[in-house]
């Protein structure tokens, strides 16, 4: 791929994006959403942080890896664990990084 063609495209998903986020702004105040609408927004930060998260925790080299032997699955478990225990964002991140690096160096 020329480096034109890359920049073109790049350009254009920039451009697709920047008038998706324009749409949603624009219309603020203007049209009212139906209720449903408005109660599924508020799950979508969660659905795409577990789309993007769930395939990392759970797939190694291509293969659904639920086991002992899987670090990040473990890893994860134990942040999910002290996210629900102390609300702290930080000590999540902490705690989950602190076990990753733990257990691959185990594993």
């Amino acid at each position: 791929m020329s480096p034109w063609m890359l920049l073109g495209v790049m350009a254009a998903a920039g451009l697709a994006t920047y008038l998706i986020r324009l749409s949603f702004i624009a219309v603020e105040g203007k049209v009212r959403l139906p209720a449903w609408f408005r109660t599924a927004l508020q799950f979508v930060p969660a659905a795409m942080l577990s789309a993007l998260i769930a395939p990392d925790l759970l797939m190694r080299d291509g293969q659904l890896a639920i086991g002992l032997d899987n670090a990040r699955l473990i890893a994860g478990v134990v942040a999910i664990v002290i996210a629900a225990r102390t609300r702290s964002i930080g000590w999540t991140i902490a705690g989950g990084m602190a076990t990753l690096l733990v257990l691959e160096t185990l594993i």
